[in-house]
């Protein structure tokens, strides 16, 4: 073999080596991508289920507390809020201020349930509607659930964040487009210690 011919195969073999590198690379990213998008299914999954939960608690209270109409529209217009920001995440769960939006609406709606909650508590016949404390129950259950899976939603996030930034990942990021993916916050509501007793 001629000396060219020798030097040629090297080249090739070094390009070759460093495609597949990059490729390597570049599939990491997107496996690490699918998986932040998968957990936020999880939490989509979550969130329908405590939206439709939401107007059957209002329906329950509604008789009791007729004369909280103000409160009880305030939170179907902060669920119907809550719900269209959900959708937005869940067309692009990497886009980061529609991630900020639902942050803030279900900061808010969490914040006016509690203010349902409390309310109710001056109703002692709708303390004790078996209803309203099986929606109740469901409520908190589902609220769990959110918790659960904001958690694996967030650490997938944070994942896929990090092997975007390492070098050379973020060059390969970067030439991709591969966007910084945004975490989902606890609502302050949920940081602090709830006291819902019906």
């Amino acid at each position: 073999m001629s000396p060219v011919t020798i030097a040629l195969l090297v080249l090739l073999g070094v390009v070759l080596l460093l495609a597949l590198w990059l490729m390597g690379i570049y599939n990491g990213l997107v496996v690490a991508a699918n998986r932040f998008k998968n957990a936020f299914a999880q939490i989509d999954v979550q969130l329908k289920r405590r939206y439709e939960l939401i107007p059957n608690l209002v329906e329950a209270v509604k008789g009791y507390m007729a004369h909280e109409r103000e409160t009880l529209d305030a939170v179907i217009k902060a669920r119907n809020s809550a719900t269209a920001a959900e959708q937005k995440v869940a067309a692009n769960p990497s886009d980061p201020a529609a991630m900020r939006e639902l942050n803030q609406a279900e900061a808010q709606l969490g914040s006016i349930l509690g203010r349902l909650f409390a309310l109710s508590e001056a109703y002692p016949d709708l303390k004790a509607n078996q209803n309203m404390l099986a929606l109740q129950e469901e409520l908190s259950s589902t609220e769990n659930r959110i918790a659960f899976a904001r958690q694996a939603f967030n650490d997938a996030a944070a994942t896929y964040n990090i092997r975007r930034e390492v070098f050379p990942a973020n060059t390969v990021a970067g030439m991709f487009g591969f966007k910084e993916a945004a975490l989902l916050e606890a609502p302050e509501t949920e940081r602090a210690a709830p006291k819902v007793s019906f």
